[in-house]
């Protein structure tokens, strides 16, 4: 058998990145494969770059900008694969990366198999990418995944799985409400509609840190309320699988640690998710400060204190990729 690969690329305003990302979909040692772009409403050249790469495995289309969800949603509905890779126009796999994920045993589009992978990050180097395992990096069940997912705060990455065409139809479709933690909630439903997680050692890709133009973007109003109702949602996903002292113990943790970060501005949404900590069996909890937080919420205030500590993350963010950059400049290596 050789099953067709749809590698699946929404993009937004990556004319930086997206042609990186597409020869990496190109140079995929699997040749049974077909890439579709979704260029959702850039307003920069994403669309045309993309479109030099067009040819007979790959297709790009645009559409007003909507969102990634309704970008994926699309990319799905007119592709053929019977697996299916996804990709964010930032990111990077490794060319063995699908081909080690389709090992001969692993090539029934009917399968409920779910396939992972490891992953590094990187700024512009993949030469200096961080590959750091963490506990998601092995075989596990379903409840056993999501269990490690919400206690250990592991994360993979939505380009490291590999997903047949029967389990992402059995799954449906990205959640076009969420602004935030989309691929949380989606690949947490996937994982509860599989039969089991194989993790493929061998097998890589990258991601791009530190893009302040990707989804992830500035945190609003909305966009905690998003946060808020993924993290609920996963919490169900999780209960329909088994509902036993251990998932509820799990999903308590889950919950309690997003309380956590939003405690002190929207004490409405922790309110609500304290309700749901005590019906699970919990006990309510209060988020601890270092000194130094501390110091500095007495003398500029909570508001102040949190814009500080984003602008403070971004321009490390900012002065690492800077000196990557640079490093790559001064190496001769090429930049991604």
């Amino acid at each position: 058998m050789n099953p067709l690969v749809s590698i699946l690329i929404p993009a937004y305003n990556s004319e930086k990145w997206i042609k990186s990302t597409i020869e990496s979909a190109l140079a995929q040692t699997w040749k049974n494969k077909e890439i579709i772009v979704v260029d959702d409403g850039s307003t920069d050249n994403t669309y045309s770059i993309a479109k030099q790469y067009e040819s007979k495995i790959l297709k790009v289309i645009t559409q007003e900008n909507s969102g990634a969800c309704i970008a994926r949603n699309k990319a799905f509905s007119i592709s053929q694969g019977d697996f299916i890779q996804w990709l964010d126009s930032d990111d990077l796999l490794d060319p063995y990366k699908i081909e080690i994920q389709l090992s001969k045993n692993d090539h029934n589009p009917q399968s409920k198999v779910l396939h992972s992978s490891a992953w590094g990050y990187f700024y512009f180097r993949i030469s200096k990418a961080k590959i750091i395992p963490n506990q998601l990096w092995q075989d596990l069940s379903p409840v056993e995944w999501i269990i490690t997912r919400f206690n250990e705060r592991g994360y993979l990455p939505t380009h490291t799985w590999l997903v047949s065409r029967k389990l992402t139809e059995l799954s449906g479709l990205w959640n076009e409400k969420l602004l935030r933690n989309q691929d949380g909630e989606y690949l947490c439903r996937v994982v509860a509609h599989s039969e089991f997680i194989m993790f493929h050692h061998k097998a890589i890709c990258y991601y791009r840190k530190g893009n302040f133009t990707s989804i992830s973007g500035s945190i609003s109003r909305k966009k905690i309320e998003s946060l808020n109702l993924s993290h609920n949602l996963c919490v169900n996903h999780l209960l329909h699988l088994e509902n036993s002292e251990i998932t509820r113990k799990a999903c308590i943790n889950y919950l309690q640690r997003f309380n956590n970060n939003i405690y002190f501005k929207h004490f409405d949404i922790v309110k609500a998710n304290q309700k749901r900590i005590v019906e699970l069996g919990g006990e309510i909890t209060f988020p601890t400060e270092t000194k130094k937080l501390s110091i500095f919420k007495h003398i500029f205030g909570t508001n102040a204190t949190r814009i500080l500590k984003k602008w403070l993350w971004n321009l490390e963010i900012t002065l690492r990729k800077k000196w990557d950059k640079l490093l790559a400049y001064l190496s001769g290596e090429e930049i991604k």
